[in-house]
């Protein structure tokens, strides 16, 4: 066989290998709702964004149901600067003043939500926006943040207390891509929103949803059981092990653990974070068997999970099976 003819037919079997791969996948999730919260450098990057939609539609074809949410941090950011209103942070959550509140509303519903719709539908008539506020889809209540032991004020940032999902499944069963947007309506006033963590919205819309899967994107890799250390990158870890590490991690990796950790215990069959800054990492993700990042797991599936599972500090499900083989 000439050596040109060889190599197209070693190609073709890998990429015939890559697709059967995908097939125990596609058989699980298929006809399933799969929660993406978008976010991270893949808000801001042009071709990171293009990927993120070319993957909501694949998704959509390969007959799961994406659901989108999204926040807007560097875009909120920009806006208030625009419009002479300084950012102010307290302790990791942006302050949101009642001038502010309605450039937040504008920017999450109109721009940013706009932008990822009109993306997708790049592809086609699939996407429709859905904002957190709106049929109270997300109602919620302030809060504020202690720092050192004393409580300061956000203004309106809130907790999601409800959520009605009835929009989104509308959008769903029309066959479209719902694509929300992380503010509430706030249960105490109903004519001024809240601004609520996007992570916190992806978990409590996919307990809601009883989806089959919570996907969230992030800036690094995945969950370190030793950060900086690069080595102590997390496959799996389950829910207790979880909940002991949550207190210990740097505070822009809690709100995205948390959502995971509420998500399966609220029902949901699996949460994963993963590195947003690659492309097409949602589809290594859920059609793969190495997928990527690290996964929240319930306690009961440790020991029959397919790689190592972290179940308290130091030790995997794996490690406890030799441990206990050996005593």
């Amino acid at each position: 066989m000439p050596h040109g003819l060889a190599d197209e037919h070693e190609m073709a079997a890998v990429k015939a290998a890559t697709l059967i791969e995908s097939l125990p996948w596609l058989k699980r999730f298929s006809g399933k709702v799969v929660v993406v919260k978008f976010g991270g450098n893949a808000m801001v990057d042009d071709a990171l964004k293009r990927a993120f939609a070319e993957d909501m539609v694949y998704l959509r074809y390969a007959g799961l149901h994406p659901v989108v949410v999204h926040g807007g941090g560097p875009q909120i950011s920009a806006a208030l600067t625009a419009a002479g209103i300084a950012s102010e942070f307290r302790g990791g959550y942006r302050y949101t003043s009642t001038e502010a509140i309605s450039v937040v509303r504008d920017v999450l519903a109109g721009d940013v939500n706009g932008e990822i719709v009109d993306l997708i539908n790049e592809h086609g008539d699939l996407a429709r926006g859905v904002s957190g506020d709106d049929t109270t889809l997300f109602e919620g209540r302030r809060r504020g943040v202690e720092i050192d032991g004393e409580l300061f004020d956000l203004g309106h940032v809130g907790d999601v207390t409800k959520v009605d999902p009835s929009s989104v499944l509308a959008e769903i069963e029309a066959g479209r891509i719902p694509v929300v947007s992380s503010i509430a309506r706030n249960e105490a006033d109903h004519e001024t929103p809240l601004n609520i963590n996007a992570d916190a919205a992806a978990g409590a819309l996919a307990i809601a949803l009883q989806a089959s899967k919570l996907v969230v994107l992030t800036d690094v890799a995945g969950l370190y059981s030793d950060w900086p250390n690069r080595d102590s990158l997390v496959e799996a870890i389950t829910v207790s092990a979880l909940t002991e590490m949550l207190p210990s991690l740097e505070s822009g990796m809690i709100p995205k653990m948390q959502a995971c950790l509420d998500s399966v215990v609220g029902g949901v069959g699996g949460a994963t974070i993963i590195d947003g800054r690659i492309p097409h990492s949602i589809l290594l993700e859920v059609f793969t068997q190495r997928g990527s990042g690290t996964e929240v797991v319930p306690d009961e599936r440790a020991a029959s999970y397919g790689a190592p599972v972290v179940t308290q500090f130091g030790t995997t499900a794996r490690e406890g099976a030799d441990q206990k083989g050996q005593s």
